[in-house]
Order: C-alpha cells, then sequence, then structure tokens
C-alpha cells in the first residue's frame, strides 16, 4: 500500500513538474509574440510619415495606408515607391 501511494505522489509530482514546465514555455513564446507585434506595429508607425510626405493627394494616402493596414508594410513600401516613381515620371 505504500508503494502504491509513493508511485501516486510521484505521478502527481510529476505531472504537475510537466504541467508547470509548459506553462513557463507558453508564457516565454507569450512574451516572444507580444514582442513581435511591438515590433510590427513600430514599422508600420515608422511609415507613416513617410506616407504623408510622400503622397501628394488625399487619395494616395487612403491608399497606402489601407495597403499597410490590410498588405502589410512591405506592399506599403512598394506602393511609396511606384508612388515615387510616378511622380519623378511627371516631373521630367
Amino acid at each position: 500500500m505504500t508503494l502504491t501511494v509513493d508511485n501516486r505522489s510521484r505521478n502527481t509530482e510529476s505531472s504537475l513538474t510537466q504541467a508547470l514546465r509548459q506553462i513557463q514555455q507558453l508564457n516565454s513564446k507569450i512574451q516572444e509574440l507580444e514582442q513581435q507585434h511591438q515590433d510590427y506595429v513600430q514599422k508600420q508607425q515608422n511609415l507613416i510619415p513617410a506616407i504623408a510626405e510622400i503622397c501628394i493627394s488625399p487619395i494616395q494616402e487612403v491608399q497606402a495606408l489601407r495597403i499597410l493596414i490590410y498588405r502589410g508594410e512591405t506592399a506599403c513600401r512598394q506602393y511609396l515607391r511606384s508612388v515615387l516613381v510616378k511622380q519623378g515620371q511627371t516631373s521630367k
């Protein structure tokens, strides 16, 4: 009987240890995801002054913001480059 109680207590301790380890792993992953999200938001916020500076018309600004929101930073940068190229072509 003592052996059975000892085994149960070891199994319970092992289960608790595993659960604690999993909680720590989840907390670590949450912190990593929060940092990635903060980096993502910062990159998007850094583009807003560029949008205001590059876009001539409000329609271009709205389009750039839509692209930023729905397609992301890379697509927005591509759009801004295309706007700059078009502005360069019209100024010649």
